[in-house]
Formats: C-alpha cells, sequence, structure tokens
C-alpha cells in the first residue's frame, strides 16, 4: 500500500505515518518526491486498516497497489481452482457444470419430479430452495427442515447432487447437514457472520454476487470464505441492478472474464435470475458458456405457471433438454465438455 501525503505536509505528519504504520508491525518506506512525499507500507499481508491511516494529519489518500482481496487474487494463486464435489464432479475445470431445478421445494412430488427431468436432460446438481429470502413478507418463504430433507430423498432417488441457500448462521449448519453444496444467496453476499460460519464449514459455498456489488466487492465476500479455511469456494454472477425495467437485472457477462483474471476461483453464472424472463434464459445461458463460465445455475420446473416463486423466469424441462443440447455443442466448440450425470459418465 502507498500512502500519498499532501504537498503542504510536514516532516513532523510523515514521521506520524511512520510511527503508526510501525506501530501497525509494517515497515515504512518514506519516499520523498518533488512536489509531495509518498510512504510505502512493506511487508503488507491484507489485513492493513488503510481509515486508520487515512484520518493521520497531512495523508491525501491510501492507495492498493496489491488487490485488498489476498487468497482470493491471481498473485495469492496462479493455478486455477478446482472444486471437487462427491462422486467425482467438479468444477473450474474442463468441464461445465450445470445445476438447474425449481426456486423453492414445494412439495415431494414436485422436486422428484423436478430432480428426475433436469437429471435426465444432463443436469448433474439439484437446486431448490428450502428457504427463500423473499422481497415481500407475505410470499412464499420456503418449507425450511421439511424442504431440506425432499432434497437429501430427491439425491437418494437421483443421484444429483444438492444445492440449496442457507439464510442466516444458525441454517448454515443444518443445511451443511443435508446439502452437498451451500449457497449464500445476493442478499446475503455481505452477511459476515454468515460467510464466516459457511467458511468454517467442511462444504463447498456457493457465492453469489450481490444485487449492487462491485466485482471488488464480491471478492472480498470469498475472502471472507477463505479466510476462514474453505478453499471450495464457487462465485456466481446473477445479474446486477440497472436503470433499465426491461429485464429484471442486468446479467453482467463481462464479469466472468473479468473474475477469471482477477481470481482463481471459478465463476458459474445465473441467467435465469440475470434476466427474469424464460425466453431470454437459453441464449443467456449460452453467452455464458461461451464466456467461459464454469457452470450454469438454472431454474426449472414441471408446470413453471403454477410455481409458487420466480414462475417467470423457469423453464419447463422440455425448454431445458433443448438448451442443454445447445450448451452441449457451444462447450465443444471452445474445448470444453458439459458434465454428464454420475450414471452417465465414463
Amino acid at each position: 500500500m502507498l500512502v500519498i501525503m499532501r504537498n503542504d505536509a510536514t516532516e513532523e505528519d510523515v514521521r506520524g505515518v511512520v510511527a503508526v504504520i510501525e506501530q501497525m508491525g509494517y515497515q515504512a518506506r518514506p519516499m520523498p518526491g518533488r512536489q509531495r512525499t509518498t510512504v510505502g507500507v512493506v511487508g503488507n499481508d491484507g489485513r492493513v486498516n488503510a481509515d486508520r491511516i487515512a484520518a493521520l494529519n497531512g495523508v491525501y489518500e491510501c492507495l492498493h497497489v496489491t488487490p485488498p482481496y489476498k487468497q482470493a487474487s491471481r498473485e495469492w494463486k496462479q493455478e486455477p481452482t478446482i472444486v471437487r464435489l462427491p462422486g467425482g464432479l467438479t468444477i473450474g475445470g474442463d468441464e461445465v457444470v450445470v445445476m438447474a431445478g425449481p426456486c423453492s421445494v414445494e412439495n415431494e412430488k414436485q422436486i422428484i419430479a423436478s430432480a428426475h427431468a433436469v437429471r435426465d436432460a444432463g443436469a448433474t446438481i439439484l437446486r431448490g430452495g428450502a428457504y427463500k429470502p423473499r422481497s415481500s413478507p407475505y410470499s412464499f418463504q420456503g418449507l425450511g427442515l421439511p424442504g431440506l430433507k425432499l432434497l437429501v430423498k430427491a439425491r437418494e432417488e437421483t443421484g444429483l447432487l444438492v444445492v440449496t441457500e442457507a439464510m442466516d448462521p444458525e441454517g448454515c449448519d443444518l443445511v451443511a447437514e443435508h446439502a452437498d453444496i451451500i449457497q449464500i444467496g445476493a442478499r446475503n453476499m455481505q452477511n459476515y457472520s454468515l460467510l464466516k460460519r459457511a467458511g468454517k464449514s467442511k462444504k463447498p459455498v456457493l457465492l453469489k454476487r450481490g444485487l449492487s456489488a462491485t466485482i471488488q466487492e464480491f471478492l472480498l465476500s470469498a475472502e471472507y470464505l477463505l479466510a476462514e479455511g474453505n478453499t471450495d469456494v464457487i462465485l456466481c454472477e446473477r445479474g446486477i441492478r440497472s436503470f433499465d425495467s426491461q429485464t429484471r437485472n442486468l446479467f453482467d457477462l463481462s464479469a466472468i472474464p473479468v473474475v477469471k483474471k482477477l481470481s482463481h476461483l471459478p465463476i458459474i453464472a445465473d441467467p435465469s435470475h440475470g434476466t427474469g424472463l424464460r425466453e431470454f434464459v437459453p441464449p443467456m445461458a449460452r453467452a455464458a458458456v461461451a464466456a467461459g463460465a464454469d457452470g450454469l445455475i438454472v431454474e426449472v420446473h414441471p408446470t413453471p405457471e403454477r410455481a409458487m416463486s420466480d414462475g417467470a423466469q423457469t423453464l419447463n424441462p422440455e425448454q431445458f433438454e433443448k438448451m442443454m443440447r445447445e450448451l452441449r455443442a457451444i462447450a465443444e466448440v471452445i474445448g470444453r465438455r458439459v458434465a454428464e450425470p454420475a450414471g452417465a459418465r465414463n
């Protein structure tokens, strides 16, 4: 980190900055210039409290020379992280993994039918919300623990792995007990208590980008998970808010290659939430794979018109099957392949 002093900063101001940096356990290197002095912080392990330095007399600004996220960055780890899941499935390698299923677990018949439908089409992971954060308190909030148990039953019947959302630190333990991947949703991307609890779990974590989060804020949230010792972190671009109302969100495809440049963590895409309209889900899913996404998470329901949440952005099984055929063709063109269910893998 570089501390840039004001052009009218005194020598006493510079000495004060040096003293504070050394009190924090780092080395300070003053570098006088023609117009102003800068002070380099040597030994920065990413934990320097820039706010403490910025408040000192004579300081103009503090500049991070390296990313504030350390363990999530390419500088920390050059080679891509490959998250290994039960049954030999991996995320972050050559395969493109598709997670699919309904927005919410509604009942046993619905989730079992959904699981069979997405597996038959080629999905390898079942998604479904047992706990649902909703904008309105009057909307369906999910079944809770009974929903988790239904996801387990669907896994037993189909062999699909399960990803589902945790809403709070206490619920995180229940999700970790029943699911193969803990999902942290967009609204909870900066729920630091939840991030810390998920980071301490022994389960992979799927972290969705916040509704208005910058990529740096997104990677800093991932840093919370990594800092707690959980290296199995999967990022997810799911769209951010914009001024245009033609789609539910602005599906930021550019985030995929940008994240891959900045971070070693795998990133998947959510074209369902990214667009909010089922007719746009397949083209954006194709585009995400072409952009380098390591996977997709897509909403699929046997009868979307009857879905208790997000029906407008949900594909029916026939639409999902057609999309999967298209994804295989695109993956092949760019030298990858869509992962197949356990029974279909060689």
